[in-house]
């Protein structure tokens, strides 16, 4: 049986290995979306193991809404400093205080759907023209409509009736200019495949995945963080909470599940028992039927490696 899981995670990572090289090889401006998220991190270690023993030859691009757990950033800036690549940074307040984009208000408020203007200004401003994202076909319909090389026209959106057949695992990245792919070398994947993968391989996560205790709130049948950038009802009242993170994302819209997880294992186990989806705690998944859809419509998506010209980026400063 332990033969078996151990074959089938090889396949799956030798998939992913293989595309990863395969954009490095088809694209001129290669960039990893980092989300903080164990599917980010996934895709970056996967990246380490591809071209190793050299360099990643992309730097990371983290679209920081600036409602982000503690916890992930100072994971983020570490992990970038271990693997020696360059972290750039999309901010969401910056868009915000500029007029790029209006902040929402009210109870509901969040920054998440903010991010696809900051996105779409870091690919202008920087030229990529291939985006590695770490979205899984698992997760969501609108995203088990995905094909491994995603294309995207100009203006950054995806249009899911106008995409490339992928047989044989021939990836076709030919676009004009000022068009630019996602590309999801883990779509193949379960969220079972990616624990059983971080267990085999002994990476390291955020705290926030492992229960901790927090102080938090119920709204909507979730658990929300008790934090400044969430505006709470007056009903909505605090209380400490043994929890932790099922998926990351910005606060406002990431639900906590109580939990008694202490190690990969454990979430393993737990994972097995449940009989709600990853994202059933994520808020913006709940505005609508087709929240997700519309948003990769107009742009957004998860983690993302963009391949950066090196003439830009040589590969001894990344």
């Amino acid at each position: 049986m332990k033969t078996n899981r151990h074959n089938h995670l090889k396949e799956l990572e030798a998939e992913s290995i293989y595309i990863l090289r395969e954009v490095a090889a088809q694209f001129e401006r290669p960039v990893l979306l980092f989300s903080g998220g164990k599917d980010s991190i996934v895709i970056a270690h996967m990246a380490w193991k591809a071209f190793y023993p050299g360099a990643i030859p992309f730097p990371f691009l983290h679209i920081d809404t600036g409602h982000n757990f503690d916890e992930t950033i100072t994971y983020r800036d570490a992990l970038a400093g271990r693997l020696g690549v360059r972290m750039i940074i999309g901010s969401v307040q910056e868009s915000i205080d500029t007029g790029r984009v209006v902040e929402e208000q009210g109870y509901n408020a969040s920054r998440n759907k903010l991010q696809t203007v900051t996105l779409l200004d870091s690919l202008e401003k920087y030229k990529f023209d291939a985006a590695i994202g770490g979205a899984r076909r698992d997760e969501e319909k609108a995203r088990a409509k995905e094909r491994i090389f995603s294309h995207r026209d100009e203006f950054g959106q995806w249009d899911p009736k106008n995409q490339r057949p992928e047989l044989w695992n021939i990836f076709n990245g030919r676009k004009q200019p000022g068009e630019h792919f996602r590309v999801f070398p883990i779509s193949n994947w379960t969220e079972m495949d990616v624990w059983q993968y971080i267990l085999q391989e002994n990476i390291e996560l955020p705290s926030l995945y492992y229960t901790h205790e927090r102080e938090v709130f119920e709204r909507d049948g979730m658990w929300l963080a008790a934090h400044p950038c969430i505006r709470r009802r007056p009903e909505e009242v605090p209380e400490l909470k043994r929890v932790r993170c099922r998926t990351i994302g910005d606060i406002t819209c990431t639900g906590l599940i109580s939990s008694e997880a202490y190690s990969v294992e454990n979430i393993i186990d737990e994972i097995a028992s449940s009989r709600v989806t990853e994202r059933g705690n994520r808020s913006d998944d709940k505005r609508s039927e087709a929240a997700m859809e519309d948003r990769k419509k107009r742009g957004i998506f998860k983690l993302t490696i963009y391949f950066l010209d090196r003439r830009n980026f040589p590969l001894a400063q990344i």
